[in-house]
């Protein structure tokens, strides 16, 4: 099959890598395989930069939410809103569904919930409305200094109380000497059922646990992945500490590819060497010893 469309025009100029739920993506064919669990996580960070870890189930303390399925298959990463709160305040009637997808660069919500997040959101930021060329947001703001101030946070809760916090849901403007504006990241679209892109995604590492069916996620600059231990690859696998790190990839101070670290080398076992030099030994003591006997006795 041969790439067409887009993508050859800059879309995905190193490439475009499946991560969904069907049968053909990476993690279904690593976990298929028996190399790694059913799972990965995404971790973005605000410096541009990320990290993406198969078989990863998270870490202990985590939050998560189901997965719900579209037409009665698991066909994406869908997940359900139960209400959303800009600041401090909680606003009625802004339940829906949302795809949860990393190859979104920004974040589309269901016209009748943007138009409650973005109304509480200006009455609540402190900036002057105002409007950038070529930006596809609506609510953008000049600050009143050079810096950028303070902006509320936007809260999405789900089933059992757990919430997932965007603290700064917003795309700012440089110029030569510091800020010149910013926007509510945030864009309107038909339906019932939004997209979380990756700007809500910052800042947390994400885990798409598709064996159990729920996305967990814990903050996270990304960087502090690499302090645990080694974590479990195959299903088979336990460890105590769970974090992925770089030693993963390293077995007795040789590197090996992160999927078959776990695995045992295909060596033979030195003990039974060991064993059967041990008995040549013993057979030796006592052959010497009825040597001393059979002459004791002529």
């Amino acid at each position: 099959m041969k790439q067409s469309g887009g993508y050859l025009d800059g879309v995905a100029p190193d490439g475009l890598l499946g991560l969904g739920p069907g049968e053909s993506s990476v993690p279904s064919f690593l976990a298929k395989s028996g190399l790694i669990h059913d799972s990965f996580s995404l971790c973005f960070n605000e410096d541009d930069s990320g990290r993406i870890f198969f078989g990863d189930q998270g870490p202990t303390i985590q939050q998560s939410t189901s997965f719900l399925p579209l037409d009665g298959l698991y066909s994406t990463y869908i997940i359900g809103v139960e209400s959303c709160c800009v600041g401090n305040s909680c606003l009625k009637m802004t339940s829906f569904k949302v795809q949860v997808d990393s190859g979104t660069s920004f974040t589309f919500l269901p016209g009748h919930v943007y138009g409650a997040i973005a109304e509480e959101f200006d009455q609540q930021v402190n900036g002057s409305r105002s409007s950038f060329e070529g930006s596809p947001w609506e609510y953008c703001y000049v600050p009143s200094s050079q810096e950028l101030p303070k902006v509320p946070s936007l809260t999405l809760t789900f089933q059992q109380n757990n919430s997932f916090v965007v603290y700064d849901p917003v795309f700012v403007f440089y110029g030569n000497e510091g800020v010149i504006g910013f926007c509510l990241a945030i864009q309107p679209t038909e339906g019932d059922m939004g997209t979380i892109g990756q700007n809500f995604m910052t800042g947390y590492r994400l885990v798409f646990d598709r064996g159990n069916k729920k996305l967990a996620w814990s903050r996270s600059n990304c960087q502090d992945l690499s302090l645990g231990k080694r974590m479990p690859l195959s299903p088979n696998e336990t460890s105590s500490n769970p974090l992925p790190t770089d030693e993963q990839q390293r077995t007795n101070g040789h590197a090996v590819a992160p999927a078959v670290a776990g695995r045992a080398p295909h060596k033979p076992s030195a003990a039974p060497s060991r064993m059967i030099s041990s008995c040549r030994v013993h057979w030796h003591c006592y052959l010497f010893l009825l040597l001393l006997l059979v002459s004791a006795l002529y």
